[in-house]
């Protein structure tokens, strides 16, 4: 396996992207085809939670084997990492209720976070494959849900994503201090860059990142709507 550090924006990083760009027009081209056997495909969307939860099980697996494992930075209380669980149980139950916050949250989390990866393996490593595998899988599940199960997103929906994100915020704070930890880069920017370096400093980047989210939230709704389809 590669030791090499990940570069943004580098040849792999570019690939990778266009490869995602490529399996998310498949799907919107074969949306109507997928649609007439959607209640047939049950099982296709319970293997695909199963291997998103295998991948991230073998994920933190290797963080305790490689003695990478720690309070501070490997619980599950980034927002991708709960959108990942919310994804993986909407496939497996099918609860609509759960849609809005995949559909909000999760792709417009997962996109940034592809855009600017916050990763430290290059390809070939466990920890690449994981980390672009798990974020796409939340794309593709909130996309497919549109495109291919029917559901429409709401103006509401954005509301209510909206809602619940800050509904988690006292809780991923707690936690931060307890454990001195950055989750959902409460504390600090990461240190490698982001979008947020663009958002001013500590702590006035939260305020605004609110306010992105809800721009965010707003331009996926107005994409996936019945009327912008």
């Amino acid at each position: 396996m590669s030791d090499h550090q990940f570069v943004m924006f580098s040849f792999v990083h570019l690939s990778v992207l266009s490869i995602i760009a490529i399996i998310i027009v498949l799907l919107y081209w074969q949306r109507k085809r997928l649609h007439v056997n959607a209640s047939k495909l049950k099982w296709a969307e319970r293997i695909f939670a199963l291997s998103l939860l295998a991948m991230d099980i073998l994920y933190h697996i290797w963080l305790i084997v490689t003695d990478r494992w720690a309070l501070d930075d490997s619980l599950p209380l980034e927002l991708c990492s709960i959108s990942l669980f919310v994804s993986i149980v909407l496939l497996l139950t099918g609860n609509r209720h759960l849609t809005d916050f995949v559909i909000f949250a999760g792709i417009g989390g997962a996109l940034q976070a592809l855009g600017t990866p916050v990763l430290d393996m290059d390809f070939p490593h466990f920890r690449f494959f994981h980390f672009f595998y798990t974020h796409v899988g939340i794309i593709l599940t909130g996309l497919y849900f549109v495109w291919v199960k029917g559901y429409e997103p709401t103006f509401k929906g954005v509301l209510k994503t909206m809602v619940v994100i800050n509904a988690l915020l006292p809780i991923i704070l707690a936690v931060n201090w307890l454990v001195e930890g950055n989750y959902m880069f409460l504390r600090m920017k990461p240190y490698n860059g982001s979008l947020l370096d663009f958002l001013g400093p500590y702590p006035w980047y939260i305020l605004s990142l609110e306010a992105v989210a809800f721009i965010i939230f707003m331009v996926i709704w107005l994409l996936l709507r019945k009327k912008g389809r």
